[in-house]
């Protein structure tokens, strides 16, 4: 994934607004009208901020749902690691020896050119846009994404530009070749401002299907309150940059406003809401649901609704939805024995689960592993989790259904595990927990996908515990869906996925107001807010590995089950069973400060289908990778000295 430099951040900034969209009065979503050309005096035009309106949704595509994007958030952590595929960016990002993290990986990439972009076209609208007739509540979304964007880039890099050329915060139309970077109180000032100003005009519910809130405003105030706190607080001694003094005797009262705010929007939610099952929150067929509060938006529309890429193969790259590729294992390379022979006499075999565009399956390309020892005792996902938790059904594809007769398959069955026969629709193979892999025979069941057997059992197993590079469970969250497959496997596996990806769920109240009522001493406020998501994911009314509906209610069992003292570990546990693979992980480590302890060593079997004993693999994270390298290209754009350019880089990432 390319980086950007500031110099072409300014054009980008402009360009954004004329590609995206405008307004209509009458649509409830927002309409896109491409343009080609422009000069900066469109943009001081009311169908000009429009468009750069509109095109602050749209960039949200360009990171969100970028399967490189996904990478440097997720790779690295106590989640994942790089995969059997896995090139250079994800064991870059892993920190384990097989790669570095340098100013030209994408891990230092991210989504800075992308942000400075829509940065700029935030100052824009937020300059020429009362002028130009816009109201204060359209307006207030410029502010809200203004803060969205530096609140990431604070995140990732530490202290960056406030100014792109034409003075803090100032619309810049022109190429400048030289930046300084501010401080994290400095940036931190700005998002705290925006988003208070975000609240203010902001309406409480959505003028468009999927548009900022005062709710949303909330989210990301807290989320900021939250996340500065721990900076000021800086328990670890976790270096910063540019380096300034910090104040740990305000973090208590940045922990209470994070507290107050999340709590404030529990108690007024608005439109929002939680879903009834944890199943409901993520199925594809509900998506843009009351508790998904931003997404980046995606539909089947092929000419707009993929960023004009369309679905027929998809490349790897932005505006794509293509994330979910990095998480899916190539289930396709299992075969099964049909009763059939060939001319030669010879067995027939066949691909009994092939490539199909449904939520548990799609295009796999394996290149992010999960990591075994969550799925272990002691882990996020151990048995006594998997036996009450629905969260567990409802993130990960842990059965694999046959559908060969979909592609025009004519055989009526294949033999499976035990030579037992197993039909259409029927069980192939399961990931099952650790408990039961004594139960297992691996001895010849399979010599090519190292499957195992178990007694009365048609499909074929393995236990969590042999969770390899080659083959792991799918991240189904964000697994693809398209209403056009017409009873087939679907002409369009291998593009984009036309689904949303959810940016901000209202859950993640819950968990911000329970990490804060722990830095400030409410236990008992922290194990409520915590037991709302956990008696919700002891309901379950549809088993989507099964697919089936069921009548489960276990909510006293995950409740009684919460410890009586509420850790910020536990509370890391729980962000994980609730966003598990979906981009919160580095952040949430490095906002504790607990990457190095939670991610540090690691349990994975090999990269061969056969491998099935776990690798201990230690990871080095030093302290200063807590941010991000500034990328290259930034620095390589600017006319600066060489020692400016140094003094500029993130220090643990110089030369």
């Amino acid at each position: 994934m390319k980086t950007k430099s500031i110099k072409f951040i300014l054009a980008a900034g402009l360009v954004c607004c004329g590609l995206s969209t405008t307004f209509t009065s009458c649509s409830e979503v927002l309409d896109e009208q491409p343009r080609s050309t422009f000069d900066p005096s469109f943009f001081t035009t009311k169908t000009g901020i429009e468009g750069g309106l509109t095109s602050l949704y749209a960039h949200l595509r360009y990171f969100y749902g970028n399967g490189y994007y996904l990478n440097t958030l997720e790779t690295g952590t106590d989640e994942y690691t790089y995969a059997q595929s896995a090139d250079g960016n994800f064991k870059d990002a892993d920190l384990s020896g097989v790669g570095s993290v340098t100013s030209t990986s994408t891990v230092a990439g991210g989504a800075w050119g992308t942000l400075f972009a829509n940065i700029n076209t935030c100052n824009g609208i937020i300059e020429n846009g009362a002028a130009a007739g816009i109201d204060d509540a359209l307006l207030a979304e410029a502010y809200f994404f203004r803060a969205f964007d530096y609140f990431i880039l604070v995140q990732t890099y530490g202290g960056v530009p406030l100014d792109l050329g034409a003075g803090e915060l100032k619309f810049n139309t022109t190429t400048v070749r030289t930046s300084v970077r501010n401080t994290v109180p400095e940036v931190y000032k700005v998002i705290f401002s925006d988003l208070e100003k975000a609240l203010s005009d902001l309406p409480d519910n959505p003028r468009l299907t999927g548009s900022a809130t005062k709710n949303l405003a909330r989210l990301y105030l807290s989320k900021a309150y939250l996340t500065y706190a721990w900076w000021l607080e800086n328990p670890n001694n976790i270096p910063t940059y540019p380096e300034c003094s910090r104040d740990a005797g305000q973090a208590q009262s940045y922990f209470q406003k994070a507290f107050d705010m999340a709590k404030a929007a529990i108690d007024n939610p608005g439109p929002y809401g939680l879903q009834p099952t944890f199943y409901d929150v993520n199925v594809a067929t509900n998506d843009r649901n009351s508790e998904i509060m931003l997404y980046a938006d995606h539909n089947e529309n092929e000419k707009f609704g993929n960023g004009g890429a369309g679905y027929g193969w998809g490349n790897g790259g932005s505006p794509e939805n293509f994330a979910y590729w990095m998480e899916t294992w190539n289930y396709t390379e299992m075969i099964a024995k049909t009763d059939r022979k060939n001319d030669k006499g010879e067995t027939v075999y066949i691909n009994p689960v092939q490539r199909e565009a449904v939520q548990a399956l799609g295009r796999p390309w394996t290149r992010m592993a999960p990591i075994a020892d969550n799925f272990m005792e002691g882990g996020v996902w151990e048995d006594a989790v998997k036996a009450i938790d629905s969260r567990y059904d409802a993130t990960f594809t842990l059965r694999y259904h046959t559908n060969w007769h979909k592609a025009g398959g004519s055989d009526a069955f294949v033999y499976g595990a035990n030579g037992e026969k197993v039909y259409p629709n029927d069980v192939y193979f399961s990931w099952i927990p650790e408990s039961e892999d004594e139960n297992i025979n691996y001895t010849g069941a399979d010599d090519k996908l190292g499957f195992g057997e178990m007694p009365g059992r048609a499909d074929f197993v393995v236990a969590v515990n042999h969770i390899s590079r080659k083959k792991y469970p799918i991240n189904w969250k964000i697994g693809i869906y398209r209403t056009d497959n017409d009873g087939g496997l679907g002409s369009k596996v291998n593009g984009g996925s036309p689904r949303p990806w959810n940016i901000a769920k209202f859950s993640e109240f819950y968990l911000i107001a329970a990490e804060a009522a722990v830095k400030i001493g409410k236990n008992d406020d922290a194990k409520t807010l915590v037991n709302v998501l956990r008696a919700r994911a002891g309901k379950q009314t549809f088993n989507q590995n099964d697919n089936v509906a069921v009548s489960i209610d276990k909510s006293a069992e995950m409740v009684a089950a919460t410890p009586a003292t509420i850790t910020i570990d536990f509370i890391l546990d729980e962000r994980s069973r609730e966003f598990w693979g979906e981009g919160y992980r580095w952040f949430d480590l490095v906002r504790t400060q607990k990457w190095a302890e939670r991610a540090g060593t690691y349990r994975i079997a090999g990269a061969g289908y056969t491998d099935k004993d776990l690798q201990t693999v230690k990871r080095d994270i030093p302290a200063g990778y807590y941010i991000r390298p500034i990328p290259q290209d930034q620095l390589e754009g600017m006319e600066m000295s060489d020692e400016e350019k140094i003094a500029y880089q993130n220090p643990a990432y110089r030369d």
